[in-house]
């Protein structure tokens, strides 16, 4: 009886490079800050179960798959349970978006702002990606760059610490539509196997190729497959840019399959001996033999060969914006005899620049039993050797709502990044308010605020945290998107009354009192006085402003926060005009409690302290006045006194922080709230300051 096979330790790594022609296994672990590979197994697939680097018969492949598994298995006496992917970039999408933050005073760019900016361009990248790639489904943030921030209309490629009011952030973020992530995923799912790593196949094959110490230069990773050449670019010292050329190794199979009247592993056999001295026998497809050069096998093959270069070479002069410094072949279509002197042609570089990959390997992997310099070994290797070195964190799992999280591993991830890798956007994040209407009555301007959203509540082990939360392996990350404010809405019946005797037109034509005035209208009445506006919104309208509101702006803003310009509320996307974007949630509130009319364990009685001056700082020589220890505030709610202690790290209070202690349940609202600020509609994300007044109320039981 066969001895039981060992489970798979923690130190273990498996990589499994799954390629359009042949699957590629490699068992390793870290060793003196190096990939240690013990076991290399190769199988090609039978038929083509692949193409272009997208899996197309996912039992083939879990088939071949297996097949390498078992032989690996077999020579380490080790189960795998965990295996470490790269997907390929056959349908890499790129594109770039700008976004915008306004703030109505001076703000200091910190980290949080940042990631606002950067999280709303992803998604509007995103936005335009769907939509030029209708009935592609899902896609899959892969990673994006930052190229330039832009503070008052100057340009800046550093944006933090830096004060202003309008802030901008332009990005290249790409993209995986979701066929690709979900058919590997498919495939180690039949196989039994636990994703614990999955990053890309050009970013994989650059760690192997290219070590950290030299990418301080402008450097390219061309990584050419059967199906795809996979190209990625580094300098400065990280990987600003990946995409991918259409035409590969397949593209020399094919042309000679059509020359000789050839099967495609003649075609292949034929193109591995290219360099052979000695003429190479084959017999076509009628049975005939023949004899055929290796020079003549490079000349029959150069149109297709040019075809690749001058393709590889576009794709590098537009991604890096000209030729780099070198250029690094990995992958079995790189060892195309003489490729790698077309390459340099079309770049215009010397010949001594395009070499093959495999030179670094030994300095990120080593081997007692394997020759590890073949270029084809350069993704595989790449996936172990980052792996175990921590440049994508081995078993570096995160669940996601119960779910395994999907994660595209270069560096540090924050929520906010497996939130957009992971197919959420902005608006799922951040809350939307509802859309205000604005429009004329006689000439007079009508304003009338949605109702805000309900913001997303998000915790990392149970623990309610920020989107700048770091994420670390094993995290259990639970999300519930935010839910956009109702839009505000209003009827002529409902403003001017049922029973309203005047005649009323709308832009020049006349109007029953049904009609739902649309943003921008102009409303005239004539015959009767136009009434009041009643204080109470109708039932199935959302929050009303007073005629004395301001008109919108331009664009719309954050509302401002006097004497602190450095701390404002957070701020809003300018997207429309006539729509009131998110307020951002520092700590979301507890949606969902049980609505209570008594006062919270944490109120004190009135007399506890004196009621100050609204919008007045206390006096600190009156201890009766002062804020309940750093960080803590004292205010009045709803006009009792509230007693709120610091929190941790001495963090402010928002206005959110106190819906939970309104006794209003904010998940099942049915009439339009108040939310004041000493007596002015305040914001969630307003920061509360000692004795501030506040009212969180429904409208109609404010006397």
């Amino acid at each position: 009886m066969p001895e039981a096979l060992r489970e798979q330790d923690a130190s273990l790594i498996f990589a499994l490079d799954i390629g359009t022609r042949s699957i590629i296994g490699i068992l390793g672990q870290a060793q003196q800050g190096k990939f240690h590979v013990i076991a290399i197994e190769k199988e090609e697939h039978g038929r083509r179960a692949m193409l272009d680097g997208q899996i197309v018969e996912i039992e083939q492949v879990a088939q071949v798959a297996g097949e390498v598994i078992r032989r690996l298995e077999e020579k380490a006496q080790v189960k795998l349970r965990r295996v470490c992917v790269a997907a390929a970039g056959r349908a890499l999408k790129s594109q770039s978006a700008r976004f915008s933050l306004e703030f109505d005073s001076l703000r200091k760019a910190d980290d949080d702002v940042i990631g606002q900016l950067e999280a709303g361009a992803v998604s509007e990248a995103e936005k335009q990606i769907a939509g030029e790639s209708a009935g592609q489904g899902r896609f899959y943030m892969v990673g994006y760059t930052a190229r330039q921030y832009v503070v008052d209309g100057y340009p800046m490629t550093n944006l933090l610490d830096h004060r202003g009011k309008t802030f901008e952030a332009d990005v290249v973020a790409t993209f995986l539509p979701s066929g690709v992530v979900e058919s590997l995923y498919a495939v180690t799912g039949r196989l039994g196997l636990e994703v614990s790593s999955l990053t890309l196949e050009p970013i994989a094959a650059l760690n192997a190729a290219i070590p950290e110490g030299i990418r301080l230069l402008n450097l390219v990773l061309v990584d050419i497959g059967a199906g795809t050449s996979d190209i990625a670019v580094c300098r400065e010292g990280s990987v600003v840019g990946y995409t991918m050329a259409t035409v590969a190794g397949d593209e020399i199979t094919e042309l000679l399959m059509r020359s000789l009247l050839v099967d495609f592993p003649t075609a292949e056999r034929l193109k591995m001996n290219m360099g052979s001295m000695e003429p190479v026998q084959y017999p076509d497809i009628l049975g005939v033999k023949h004899d055929i050069s290796g020079e003549n096998l490079q000349e029959l093959v150069r149109p297709a060969a040019e075809r690749l270069a001058k393709e590889i070479a576009g794709q590098i002069l537009e991604l890096n914006g000209g030729a780099p410094s070198a250029v690094f072949l990995a992958g079995g279509g790189s060892k195309l005899l003489g490729l790698a002197k077309l390459v340099a042609e079309e770049l215009e570089m010397s010949e001594a620049r395009v070499a093959l990959a495999g030179n670094h390997f030994q300095q990120s992997a080593f081997s007692e039993d394997y020759q590890l310099n073949d270029p084809e070994f350069a993704t595989p290797l790449g996936i172990g050797a980052s792996a175990a070195l921590g440049m994508i964190n081995d078993s570096y799992m995160v669940s996601l709502n119960g779910l395994p999280a999907k994660l595209f591993r270069n560096g540090a991830l924050n929520l906010r990044d497996v939130l957009l890798m992971n197919g959420y956007h902005y608006a799922d994040m951040m809350g939307r308010t509802g859309a205000n209407l604005a429009y004329t009555l006689n000439g007079r301007r009508e304003f009338l605020r949605g109702m805000p959203g309900v913001p997303a509540k998000m915790a990392i082990n149970g623990q309610e945290a920020e989107l700048t939360a770091v994420v670390q392996a094993g995290d259990r990350i639970d999300f519930t998107p935010a839910v956009p404010g109702v839009s505000a809405r209003e009827t002529l019946a409902q403003r001017l009354g049922r029973h309203f005797p005047g005649k009323v037109t709308v832009n020049g034509t006349p109007q029953p009192l049904a009609y739902v005035i649309a943003q921008g209208d102009q409303v005239e009445v004539l015959g009767a006085e136009v009434p009041q506006r009643p204080r109470t919104a109708a039932p199935d309208g959302p929050a009303l402003l007073p005629e004395k509101a301001p008109s919108p702006p331009e664009a719309v803003k954050a509302a401002p926060l006097p004497e602190e310009p450095e701390t404002p509320p957070a701020p809003v996307a300018v997207e429309k005009a006539e729509e009131q974007a998110p307020s951002a949630a520092k700590v979301p509130p507890k949606a969902g409690s049980a609505p209570s009319k008594e006062p919270d364990k944490g109120r004190e009685e009135a007399v506890a302290f004196p009621k100050a001056e609204p919008g007045k700082e206390p006096d600190p020589m009156e201890p009766e006045q002062l804020s309940f220890g750093r960080g803590g505030v004292r205010v009045v709610l709803n006009g009792a006194p509230l007693r709120l202690p610091p929190k941790p790290e001495n963090g402010e209070y928002f206005l959110m922080d106190l819906l939970e202690h309104s006794g209003l349940d904010f998940s099942n609202l049915d009439r339009p709230v108040d939310l004041l600020v000493n007596g002015v509609e305040g914001q969630f994300s307003q920061i509360l300051r000692p004795n501030d007044q506040i009212t969180i109320q429904y409208r109609d039981e404010i006397r």
